[in-house]
């Protein structure tokens, strides 16, 4: 089958749904974002890119740290709502419950399973956004989206965006096991 070319696009489909935080001027804050993507594995770094207009970006800038937040479908509103509103204007704190790192610098969410708790190591400004690029310092995970110690996808049950229709979507299927089903491939073709 053809394909039809579309034209430079966003079309990353599908794109995780977080809620990054910050402590901007002493207070805590998140904001949704969906461009965001682990970049290094050793050390663990991930990039999230942001607007240079984003509040929350003020925060990350100032106390060189952030937090990434995977909330899961339960939280689709309180997520909606943190992309829709400024913290400029509306206190977004109290939508959740809020734990911070050790040195009370980085704002995280309780009712996320999953809170990674950053340090900023660089931004990099493109045309649109600023990228940021964070060491990942700390996992933290609820129990119950956890098996045998580490985080199951189904569990954590993360909020899915794609960007060309504004949609946001649940995980679907179990495919196979990573790193074993192209061996079955090579077996076949040999």
């Amino acid at each position: 089958m053809k394909k039809i070319a579309l034209g430079p696009g966003r079309s990353l489909c599908p794109m995780p749904t977080v809620l990054v935080g910050a402590l901007v001027q002493g207070k805590p804050n998140f904001m949704t974002a969906a461009f965001v993507g682990m970049v290094n594995a050793e050390p663990p770094v991930l990039a999230v890119g942001l607007r240079p207009a984003r509040y929350t970006l003020d925060g990350i800038k100032a106390s060189g740290g952030f937090s990434v937040n995977i909330p899961s479908a339960k939280l689709v509103k309180e997520t909606d709502f943190c992309g829709l509103y400024s913290g400029r204007k509306v206190d977004k704190s109290g939508l959740f419950t809020i734990f911070y790192d050790k040195d009370g610098k980085v704002p995280m969410i309780e009712e996320c399973p999953l809170s990674l708790e950053c340090r900023l190591i660089q931004t990099v400004g493109l045309e649109t956004h600023q990228v940021c690029l964070g060491q990942i310092l700390q996992v933290h995970a609820s129990p119950e989206c956890l098996t045998e110690g580490k985080p199951d996808p189904v569990k954590v049950d993360p909020i899915i965006y794609s960007i060309d229709d504004n949609k946001y979507w649940r995980l679907g299927e179990f495919l196979g096991q990573a790193f074993t089903l192209g061996k079955k491939l090579k077996k076949d073709k040999a």
